[in-house]
């Protein structure tokens, strides 16, 4: 029988249990959450650690199973494929708050696995995952210092916080944060708002760690009742020996180079200090360290050289209160940008600041173009899409172009979420926005300088977004009991300091965070500190932004489609479609346009040619206009019969003009008046109770009858009085259904 422990959670009840599941695994965990949601984590770490590397080897992936929300994988191939986007950013969320919890020196490769075996399809089961890879690495023999749970808050009508909320609660209370944390403090955080202010977001995080607080505790319980021992795992530690001496030796240059102001100059000179001419200096005086440097396996040299500039960096942020490349704590680097820099495409941007570049293209299409998504939520087709790239020339470097990786999956995420508050409602502007940030230039920001980038060229393209967006990322050096927040932070802040806080919003409040840190947490007045400071900063760089572009273009580029939207009766989509496509098909290969039709009678007509879709907009309100009696019309003989003609007066509306309703004057062939193709004026006079359309040319020529009565009908003669020996039957002439 399984280990158990349970709790109540957000209205659900939240169960951790163990020992039933892969027990092959160094630990496993199942998570079940309300009476759907079972997520099933297992761990796994080697033997032995991996010689000759510098980073701790830590994979972590989130399986999405389609079974789980009872579906078939859509398309041709049946079977899971590759991970989808959300799985891939449930991954991260995996990854980053366990990864400074492993101990300094481990390198024994860990794989972490969490399968989604259940889910509902409208509560995100990803902070499930958090939870169940937590328990599984507490109750498993790998060492791991604290225990890890997260939990996902919203609002409801009321503006209190909500644990755990379903999809639609979403958008009830405009916000959507998930947060992740030992019992101690916080390790990550990452989610969207709209435009919420600071201390509600402060508030937040707090009332998800007194949840995560509970949640670990539980998992503690049940590590204490089914928990293996921790095992003997190596820990790789530096030779002291040669720490000593490397410290002694390259002290002066690491302090130099690390005061040097520009990038490549400060990577030079940091290149320079290199095994080779650590092995030169030393000579024959010491076998046992130069056989330490010599052997290529070995990664301590390094390792120093890097602890050594982390040392450097915090004596000169936390003792002098300066940074590498000469700025203040709170100093953002100097930014320009421009609007319209290439003119093809529907909208673009270029965004500096520092030596970090991004271009952004906005493209403009039809709702048929959004973004169809096949995953476990119910989320809905993708309206608006961001995409970031960060091809290897952008620091300098050269490697194999491939597939977006994991990095540039969350950039683009975040940049997506950081702008979707702000987007004009799909009614009010029904386009579909694809954005993509092509990364120039990086040192640092990268992701917040894309959402600068999506703000200039969204209102290039004349997207009416209702306020600007900016980003800025920053950062936490830490010195013993002190510490200094960085704004702005550059690549060498991120990669040697503590924190990398991305806080992106606009004046009003924030939109999207995202919360990475490499050591044992955060407090939350080390998070409002920095709130603040990046507060002043987003004001600061919206009005740069400001003066590149006040506000949306009026007029969208010469280059985009053109919308127009008509509301028609959902009956009638019918017509427009017509069987097997035809009609509409029809319409698209006259016209050049593009036509999606919505289930609730909207029809979205998008075309780059105005007189295109103007043309195409006549059709469609020709196909679903309907025949009124008394209304006259332009009409086409389509056939002949001997006792009348056939008219087309409408796109799929066709009617009977009598022989009799064909001319002011008796004639006794229909060919004497009128003929195939024929373009003529008519009048309904009529439509009978099976929608038989019945119509006069006499009524419009001028004739006698036309009265509103079929004159068919008018001049039919009466029967006949039988007794008067008339015919006891009348012969009448059948009209074709």
């Amino acid at each position: 029988m399984p280990e158990s422990v349970s709790l109540e959670m957000g209205g659900r009840t939240l169960v951790i249990e163990t020992g039933e599941l892969a027990k092959q695994a160094n630990g496993s965990a199942l998570v079940r959450y309300g009476d759907q949601d079972v997520v099933l984590c297992a761990v796994t770490a080697s033997d032995k650690p991996r010689e000759g590397i510098d980073f701790f080897p830590l994979t972590c992936d989130f399986e999405e199973k389609m079974y789980a929300a009872g579906k078939i994988p859509g398309g041709y191939i049946k079977r899971e494929g590759r991970p989808s986007e959300h799985a891939v950013l449930s991954s991260r969320q995996i990854d980053r708050p366990i990864r400074p919890l492993f101990p300094d020196g481990f390198r024994n490769d860990v794989q972490v696995v969490a399968t989604v075996l259940s889910t509902d399809p409208l509560l995100d089961p990803d902070v499930l995952g958090v939870c169940a890879a937590g328990a599984a690495l507490a109750v498993s023999d790998i060492p791991f210092e604290k225990t890890v749970a997260a939990v996902r808050v919203g609002r409801d009508e009321t503006g209190n916080y909500v644990i755990n909320p379903r999809l639609p609660e979403y958008e009830t209370g405009g916000m959507e944060i998930v947060v992740a944390g030992t019992a101690d403090a916080v390790m990550m955080v990452e989610g969207s708002a709209r435009e919420v202010a600071e201390e509600d977001f402060l508030g937040a995080v707090e009332f998800a760690h007194d949840n995560i607080k509970k949640i670990v505790a539980a998992i503690d319980e049940l590590a204490k009742k089914a928990g293996k021992p921790k095992r003997e795992y190596p820990v790789l530690h530096v030779n002291s020996d040669l720490d000593q001496w490397v410290h002694k030796m390259f002290a002066s240059e690491v302090a130099s180079a690390m005061r040097i102001v520009e990038k490549g100059e400060r990577n030079a000179a940091f290149d320079r200090i290199k095994r080779d001419e650590a092995i030169s200096r030393l000579g024959d005086s010491a076998p046992d360290l130069r056989a330490l440097l010599e052997d290529p396996k070995n990664p301590d040299f390094e390792k120093i050289i890097k602890a050594m500039q982390e040392e450097e960096l915090r004596t000169m942020v936390v003792d002098e209160k300066r940074r590498p490349d000469g700025r203040k704590p709170d100093e953002i680097r100097e930014i320009w940008s421009k609007v319209g820099y290439v003119p093809r495409v529907h909208g673009s941007a270029i965004f500096t600041r520092g030596q970090t570049q991004v271009f952004t293209a906005a493209t403009l299409g039809s709702i048929s173009d959004a973004q169809r998504v096949d995953v476990l939520l119910d989320s809905g087709n993708k309206r608006y899409m961001h995409y970031y790239n960060f091809p290897p020339y952008s620091v300098g470097e050269t490697r194999p172009m491939r597939g977006p990786g994991r990095r540039e999956i969350g950039h683009g995420n975040l940049a997506e979420r950081a702008l979707v508050p702000v987007l004009p409602k799909e009614e009010d502007f029904p386009y579909t926005l694809r954005l993509v940030s092509e990364i120039l230039e990086s040192n640092g920001s990268s992701s917040m300088a894309s959402v600068c980038g999506s703000t200039l060229a969204l209102m290039d393209a004349g997207v009416p977004i209702k306020e600007h967006v900016a980003g800025v990322a920053m950062g936490l050096i830490l010195k013993d009991q002190r510490y200094t927040i960085l704004t702005d932070i550059q690549g060498l802040e991120d990669a040697l300091g503590e924190m990398d806080f991305k806080v992106a919003g606009t004046k009003d409040g924030i939109t999207a965070v995202q919360m990475d840190i490499k050591v044992a947490g955060v407090t939350t007045e080390i998070m409002r500190e920095a709130m603040a400071q990046a507060k002043q900063s987003r004001l600061f760089i919206i009005e740069k932004l400001k003066e590149t572009i006040a506000g949306p273009r009026e007029q969208l580029s010469k280059f985009a489609p053109r919308m127009m939207i008509l509301q028609i009766n959902p009956d009638k989509i019918k017509d427009v479609i017509g069987p097997g496509g035809k009609v509409i098909n029809k319409i698209i290969a006259d016209t050049g346009v593009k036509i999606d039709i919505e289930d609730d009678g909207r029809v979205y007509i998008t075309s780059v040619d105005g007189e295109a879709g103007e043309k195409a907009r006549e059709i469609v309100e020709s196909l679903t206009k309907d025949v009124v009696v008394g209304e006259t019309y332009l009409g086409t003989v389509t056939r002949l019969m001997n006792f009348g003609a056939f008219v087309a007066i409408l796109p799929g509306k066709e009617g009977l003009v009598h022989i009799s309703q064909l001319a002011p004057t008796r004639i006794e062939r229909v060919e004497d008046a009128v003929k195939i193709g024929d373009e003529i004026m008519v009048k309904v006079v009529e439509i009978d109770d099976k929608g038989r359309i019945n119509l006069s040319r006499k009524a419009v020529l001028g004739g006698t009858s036309g009265n509103g009565e079929s004159d068919f009908i008018a001049r039919r003669p009466p029967p006949r009085d039988r007794t008067a020996g008339g015919p006891t039957r009348m012969r009448r002439r059948r009209r074709p259904e």
